[in-house]
């Protein structure tokens, strides 16, 4: 079994009804339950002035594939991508000038933060999200689900205040 953690977030809608279709969608997409789901936690927006985000993180344990990790967690990618069209999400990211992300409201938004301890560095998919130390809305929930083979292999994202 290979340990998936992902971030699930929305600010537009029913926020909690968004997330909890994404799950649903996640589950029915993956053929099994979630094994772990944090609580679901309020937060402003992050990068950018919007409705405060709900954000949750959610662990699935999914049978290891023959293909190896980055061909798996692609896959991963694409399940994701599709739930989040699914349920409203729609253009490609947007960059400024500077090469900075410009962030958008939205139905829902789900990133991929582990895959088991794999570090992949693919041009569709940095693992660990390059993002995690920055953001409290993923690593308050993130720390309620992390197991100890997670802590060991990222410590530094896990000795919080």
């Amino acid at each position: 079994m290979i340990n998936l953690y992902l971030s699930l977030g929305s600010n537009m809608g029913d926020r909690r009804a968004n997330i909890e279709a994404a799950l649903a969608m996640l589950d029915e997409a993956f053929g099994i339950g979630y094994k772990r789901l944090s609580n679901i936690i309020e937060t402003p927006s992050w990068g950018f002035e919007a409705p405060d985000f709900l954000n949750c993180a959610v662990m699935y344990a999914l049978p290891r594939k023959r293909t190896g990790a980055e061909a798996q967690a692609l896959e991963v990618l694409d399940i994701v991508k599709a739930v989040e069209r699914r349920l409203g999400r729609a253009g490609a990211p947007e960059f400024d000038a500077s090469g900075r992300r410009i962030y958008h409201s939205r139905p829902i938004d789900i990133d991929i933060l582990f895959f088991g301890t794999h570090i992949i560095d693919h041009p569709r998919l940095r693992v660990p999200h390059p993002l995690i130390a920055e953001r409290d809305f993923v690593l308050v929930p993130l720390d309620e689900i992390a197991n100890q083979r997670l802590r060991r292999a990222f410590p530094a994202l896990f000795k919080r205040k």
